[in-house]
């Protein structure tokens, strides 16, 4: 990889762990985001193990909320969840093949793709039924209304989820949103 390029996911790192930081310590005061976060629980305490979903492997920084939170909302769909908490996902991101410009604050690993940022589990487990031969999905960023960026007025950005090729291109495939 070349030296721009490593520069390019090490700064994104960064930015977007700050961001999400700095999003969970604001979510923490907020009395929308308390009662969001109690119906997750609730939500959390009903869910049951899906014995066909593979293990969804959660790279995240330990001080991330909203990773958190969409780890809560795979386990809210069946799939069963490990966590792995680390100071530098740079190399993770890069392990993993995330294209360039395309990282979120947090990487999974499941059924053998790699799952990049707040991605609905309804594509995860479009992505795990269809098999395509890609790396996986992107969703880059953190936009305001996908899984574990919920807004309390039920707001959702238009955002696409893309389908990373063996080749690290990307193309479509899913829309999310208003409009979307």
């Amino acid at each position: 990889m070349n030296r721009t390029l490593s520069l390019s996911l090490l700064l994104t790192t960064v930015l977007l762990g700050t961001a999400c930081a700095r999003a969970s310590e604001e979510a923490v005061s907020s009395p929308a985001t308390a009662t969001a976060t109690a119906s997750a629980v609730a939500v959390m305490a009903e869910a049951t193990i899906d014995p066909e979903l593979p293990l969804a492997i959660v790279h995240k920084t330990a001080s991330c909320g909203c990773c958190g939170v969409w780890a809560d909302h795979l386990k809210a769909a069946g799939f069963p969840v490990e966590i792995r908490d680390t100071d530098d996902m740079h190399p993770v991101k890069q392990r993993l093949g995330v294209p360039a410009g395309k990282a979120s604050c947090h990487t999974a690993e499941i059924g053998g793709y790699v799952v990049e940022g707040h991605i609905p589990a309804s594509d995860i487990k479009r992505l795990l039924k269809e098999r395509p031969t890609a790396r996986g999905l992107v969703l880059p960023g953190m936009p305001a209304g996908s899984p574990g960026m919920e807004m309390p007025d039920g707001y959702v950005q238009p955002y696409t989820v893309e389908l990373v090729r063996t080749d690290g291109s990307t193309e479509p495939f899913a829309q999310h949103g208003q409009g979307g």
